[in-house]
């Protein structure tokens, strides 16, 4: 059984590496005091069908990307932290007696782990943090086990290894987008801890809402909708092959019926898709609200869009932009960082990993 650096201490400095479905983005940070800087950022899109559905599928592609992504860095740290996608994590809380030591915890956990995980043991990976002791039973301590299995670990650590990288950190998405989410509120005004946020990621493939409440996350929601379904509608009407859409798309080249019969209809049905995520979310719970929307992964980053879903919800809405009070490096291209901003939460959540 191995353990997942999920929750490891002074890992040092790490590039933060996000590996999407269809992009390899990389963030370097540095800190002084309370100051982040970004030493270096880099984002290369991946060969079609290399990752489905945040899973690996071939390798080498994927680790060719990653060698690119570091060339464009320019970086010479070897050490990085890498995230699996919280649909293969599962996670658990446990009660454990408060005083044992944390290798007589991690003992103990593995003896008890297969109660828990519902896969063979020799198969998963796991870790586990204390999250600090239990108000009605002293003694006793509340215990956050994560579990998945190593597949999803061992080709995340062999397409950084492709590249000439160690995965020091392996971490769940929703964790390092946790983690960004808390640079984020404190730009919001307000009391931050009391905040309710939602944060709407909409990556190419997936949609995933997050609610956040004092920095921890109450609820989440994944359903497959994404950026694609509008690059592919690129494609079907101007007749054009995935990456002269992609490209076309990305630059605002395409003809003068673009903005009315293909971007208009795509937007309605992103902040179709967002209400009807928040409904569920409100279904499901105590909440009847949130106090603001916070639009992350690339397709947010269409003109206009946190209007619309702010005029449709009643509910602000921003663009997310963790960099927005960072200093950059001379060799970080400012405007290029500001428009992959939204897509980069993740890697910056990741790379943050380096100050815990």
């Amino acid at each position: 059984m191995v353990v997942l650096g999920l929750f490891n201490k002074k890992a040092g400095s790490l590039l933060g590496i996000d590996i999407s479905s269809t992009t390899v983005k990389l963030i370097e940070l540095s800190r002084s005091g309370n100051r982040y800087r970004v030493e270096a950022y880099a984002v290369e899109p991946l060969p079609a069908n290399a990752v489905v559905e945040k899973n690996i599928v071939d390798l080498e592609a994927v680790g060719q990307t990653l060698s690119k992504v570091l060339a464009k860095a320019k970086t010479g740290t070897k050490n990085a932290a890498v995230a699996v996608a919280g649909s293969v994590v599962i996670t658990k809380t446990v009660e454990m007696d408060a005083g044992l030591s944390e290798d007589e915890l991690e003992t103990q956990l593995k003896l008890e782990a297969d109660q828990y995980i519902p896969y063979p043991l020799e198969e998963v990976a796991i870790d586990f943090e204390i999250q600090g002791p239990l108000p009605r039973s002293p003694g006793r301590a509340e215990v956050l086990l994560a579990a998945c299995r190593k597949e999803n670990v061992e080709a995340r650590e062999a397409v950084l290894a492709l590249a000439g990288l160690t995965a020091k950190v392996v971490d769940v998405e929703a964790y390092a987008m946790e983690r960004a989410c808390g640079l984020l509120v404190d730009q919001l005004g307000g009391d931050p801890a009391g905040l309710i946020v939602a944060v709407v990621d909409i990556g190419a493939t997936m949609m995933t809402l997050s609610v956040m409440h004092h920095g921890r996350t109450l609820y989440t929601r994944e359903q497959l909708f994404g950026g694609k379904q509008l690059t592919d509608e690129i494609q079907r009407r101007y007749g054009l092959s995935m990456a002269e859409a992609g490209l076309a798309k990305k630059k605002g080249e395409l003809p003068a019926d673009y903005d009315s019969e293909v971007l208009q209809p795509f937007k309605d049905a992103v902040v179709q898709q967002v209400s009807r995520s928040l409904q569920f979310f409100f279904a499901a719970g105590q909440y009847n609200q949130v106090d603001y929307i916070l639009l992350a992964g690339g397709t947010s980053s269409l003109p206009g869009l946190d209007q619309l879903i702010q005029q449709k919800t009643g509910t602000r809405t921003l663009v997310a932009n963790p960099f927005a009070e960072m200093a950059l490096s001379p060799k970080v291209n400012a405007s290029a960082l500001v428009s992959d901003a939204p897509a980069m939460m993740v890697a910056c959540g990741l790379a943050m990993r380096s100050f815990d």
